[in-house]
């Protein structure tokens, strides 16, 4: 256990890497916005004063992309028991097809510049008169700042130096956990972190492994994901990794399997099959789940008998993390003790942490995306 929360127990593999706990150091002590973002002395941009015009009867839409969107789609999820709106996301072209609000929405419209095509293209289209609307996008001339004096829509600013993929502990990802009803300050866990001696030993263990991993040319990192309320928490993870380490041919590639429903498709893969992937098994403790019906229970099938939905997929969890270890197939685990904002947080750093020093161990910027730029510029020139 690295925290009251979560229960994990890391990688098996004890390969020492000194640089690593250097490293992460050297990380702590940077001035870094990234970094700042997850401590609670970070300076938001926004106040309650901005969501006030929000109409409360109206729902609440999110138009953006990639980490402008994942982030809050995965608080929304996670937390979902303790939040009362309800929240639309619009995170891909199309995306709201077949879920066409025919009532006015409190809409909140992100793009770190302001002008991503995706973004300008759904704005453009969903808007109508009478919603009420609110920006995040940088403070210069863009196409979203055109958009709210057209809108006389209220603007928050986005830190400049922090990209998408790390801006779920900003503004981009508070002010929708704020309007959620959600104590946003309780995300920001880093300060209590850094003194936990669990997490850090834990953290540094960790990286060490995965480094170990990758020059053993392991590069799928595979989400054995129980808990469906998570799903999107590994959309996130998913962006994070592949978008931070995926520059001068290195990189993870990060794979997301459903459980149990993937003990029915590529399980058999991932036991027999071929063996560059190491593992990530993720559960939650729940309280209220579904319970057998025991009259409906027939002799062949009396285990069953008195259990309930978790029981059986937490034992189908434990089942499988003991073929993995009697293949030598390497894994580490996470068992969710507790819902709620400062367990989400510590996860959030958790992750941010790990593959910050994961880049800065493989000699990696792990803060640009300077291929998927180029995808940008030529959409440009064949749209013109």
């Amino acid at each position: 256990m690295f925290t009251q929360n979560i229960s994990f127990k890391n990688f098996l593999t004890k390969n020492k890497n000194i640089l690593v706990k250097k490293k992460l150091n050297l990380i702590l002590k940077e001035k870094n916005q990234v970094i700042s973002s997850l401590s609670k002395s970070y300076k938001d941009s926004f106040s309650k004063k901005n969501i006030k015009h929000f109409n409360k009867k109206f729902d609440y839409r999110i138009i953006g992309m990639g980490g402008s969107t994942l982030g809050a789609q995965a608080i929304y999820d996670f937390l979902k028991k303790k939040i009362k709106k309800n929240f639309i996301f619009v995170d891909n072209l199309n995306a709201f097809k077949n879920n066409k609000a025919k009532k006015n929405l409190n809409n909140l419209i992100i793009s770190k510049s302001g002008n991503t095509t995706e973004t300008i293209v759904n704005a453009n289209i969903l808007i109508k008169k009478k919603d009420k609307n609110l920006i995040i996008t940088e403070k210069k001339e863009s196409y979203l700042s055109l958009l709210a004096e057209k809108l006389k829509a209220e603007v928050v600013d986005h830190n400049n130096y922090i990209g998408g993929r790390y801006s779920v502990l900003s503004e981009v990802g508070m002010l929708p956990a704020e309007l959620m009803g959600l104590n946003y300050k309780n995300f920001r866990q880093l300060n209590n972190l850094v003194k936990n001696k669990s997490f850090m030993k834990a953290l540094i263990s960790n990286v060490e492994a995965t480094i170990y991993f990758l020059k053993a040319k392991k590069f799928n990192s595979i989400i054995i994901n129980y808990d469906e309320q998570s799903t999107n928490l590994f959309n996130w993870y998913q962006q994070l990794v592949a978008e931070s380490l995926g520059k001068k041919k290195k990189g993870i590639l990060p794979i997301i399997s459903v459980m149990p429903k993937d003990n029915h498709s590529v399980m058999q893969l991932y036991l027999d099959g071929f063996k560059n992937n190491f593992f990530t098994f993720f559960y939650s403790f729940e309280k209220d789940s579904s319970k057998i019906k025991n009259e409906r229970v027939l002799l062949e099938q009396k285990f069953l008998k008195n259990k309930d939905i978790n029981q059986i997929m937490y034992a189908q969890k434990k089942a499988t993390e003991f073929v993995f270890k009697k293949k030598n197939i390497p894994f580490r685990s996470f068992e969710i003790k507790k819902r709620d904002e400062k367990t989400l947080g510590e996860l959030f750093c958790f992750f941010i942490l790990e593959t910050i020093l994961i880049g800065k161990s493989l000699k990696v910027n792990p803060f640009d995306q300077p291929a998927v730029e180029l995808i940008k510029k030529e959409t440009k020139k064949i749209l013109i």
